[in-house]
């Protein structure tokens, strides 16, 4: 059985992809979640993934004496590993597609990376106001991927027909979006409800809410989650 190690589901977008796809195809696999405290060399985060990966970062897949990571690595590896579940699409211009906008994601959009982290549980529509007024590029990040979706073959479907590791990779891109409310068509509207509403989602945003941990570095907008506390519907205790 496959051993995957992910950080605090309520930031981590990498691993929440490999996590998706996994989950979503009906793939086992054991959990290892290793809690963020720091990115220093001697926080023991980094000292628990280190052992694993020598970049220190997560995620990490274990398949037998085999440790791959990178997400898309992972992703591709699964897909490789269980052909029958169709993670890439069999036809070869929905393949290439597939491909082309899971790189893309893996490698563009710093802009919207670093203004609109990934918070599961924050409501921040009043930041994405502010940030889309007043960044340019990351207007011209969400316009990008605003096309991707609404460019999906057909309009009730998925990026490439069915699901595929393309649309594991922007469910953390949904997460964002529904954070910050940024403003997208109707269509790509369309598209991210139907990624909110994917049981593997909506799993993982369940558990991101029942962690009910502030890691400061992850939180460039609060500094404290005194709201989070006081909302019955995320505090049970």
């Amino acid at each position: 059985m496959y051993q995957l190690f992910i950080g605090n589901k309520n930031y981590s977008t990498w691993s929440m992809r490999p996590w998706i796809l996994l989950k979503q195809a009906g793939i086992p696999f054991q959990e290892h979640l290793i809690q963020f405290d720091g990115l220093e060399p001697n926080s023991q985060f980094k000292i628990e993934i280190s052992k694993l990966n020598p970049t220190g970062k997560v995620p990490i897949l274990v398949d037998d004496d085999l440790i791959i990571w990178d997400s898309l690595a992972i992703c591709e590896y699964i897909a490789e590993q269980s052909p029958e579940k169709n993670l890439l699409p069999q036809d070869k211009k929905l393949r290439a597609r597939a491909r082309c906008i899971s790189a893309e994601m893996h490698s563009s959009f710093q802009t919207l990376r670093n203004l609109c982290p990934m918070n599961v549980e924050a409501d921040l529509a009043h930041i994405g106001q502010q940030l889309w007024a007043e960044h340019a590029q990351l207007r011209a990040d969400v316009a990008r991927i605003d096309q991707i979706w609404s460019e999906r073959p057909n309009e009730d479907g998925f990026l490439c027909g069915e699901f595929s590791l393309a649309d594991a990779f922007y469910a953390p891109v949904a997460m964002r979006f529904e954070c910050f409310k940024l403003p997208i068509s109707p269509s790509s509207q369309a598209y991210l409800q139907k990624i909110l509403s994917l049981p593997s989602v909506q799993q993982w945003m369940t558990e991101a809410k029942q962690e009910q941990m502030f890691v400061a570095f992850d939180e460039p907008y609060r500094t404290h989650r005194e709201e989070f506390l006081k909302d019955p519907k995320y505090n049970q205790n």
